[in-house]
Formats: C-alpha cells, sequence, structure tokens
C-alpha cells in the first residue's frame, strides 16, 4: 500500500489533474500527469463502476497501488492518477504491470 503522504485523497485534487494534466492512453490504462512543486509525488487510482463490481474494483486497485509502491523511487517528481478502463478487470498483475511500465514510459519520453 502506498503511503499516506504519497496518495491524493480529495476531489478537488482529482479534478485539477483531469482538467491540468496530460493524458496517456494504453488498451486498458488511462495515465494523468501534472507537474508539481510539492516535496512528495502523490498518486491516485480511479476505477469505474462499468468494471464490475466492488471487489473486482478494489482489486485492481490494490495491484495498481503495489505496482506503483514499487516503481515509487524512480518516478519523476509529478502528480499521477492512474484509471482503469472497461475489461482491465481481465488483465493479470504481470499484465497489468506491463500497461502500467508502457504508460509511465509515455509519459517520461514527452517533455
Amino acid at each position: 500500500m502506498l503511503a499516506s503522504k504519497n496518495r491524493l485523497k480529495k476531489k478537488k485534487e482529482f479534478n485539477f489533474i483531469y482538467k491540468k494534466g496530460k493524458a496517456y492512453y494504453t488498451k486498458y490504462l488511462a495515465l494523468y500527469v501534472v507537474p508539481t512543486r510539492a516535496k512528495d509525488i502523490k498518486i491516485g487510482f480511479s476505477v469505474s463502476n462499468k468494471v464490475g463490481n466492488s471487489v473486482i474494483r478494489h482489486k485492481i486497485k490494490r495491484r495498481l497501488s503495489e505496482i506503483i509502491r514499487v516503481l515509487l523511487k524512480d518516478l519523476p517528481k509529478k502528480n499521477y492518477i492512474f484509471v482503469a478502463k472497461l475489461n482491465s478487470d481481465l488483465l493479470n498483475f504481470y499484465d497489468l504491470q506491463r500497461e502500467v511500465k508502457i504508460l509511465l514510459d509515455k509519459a517520461k519520453n514527452e517533455k
């Protein structure tokens, strides 16, 4: 689980990133990124009701959280929101990890 200091919690924070952030997409995930001057990187996860029931949605959030927790020290100083798209529940942990890495590479390569 991500440390509390690294989590986006408020709707206002999410809305700011959605509005001002740059978006990157794969078939199963979307990533919104916005630069920050704050000391800590903040990360949020969003999974729509369309993806599945609450058990499935929380499983995806837990998996994403663990993937990011391991990668956190290598991330650029930005705020991130990962959005799980429809059928993302079909991915196993390693496929989801590959999708996250693809998105982060896309975000790193663009200025």
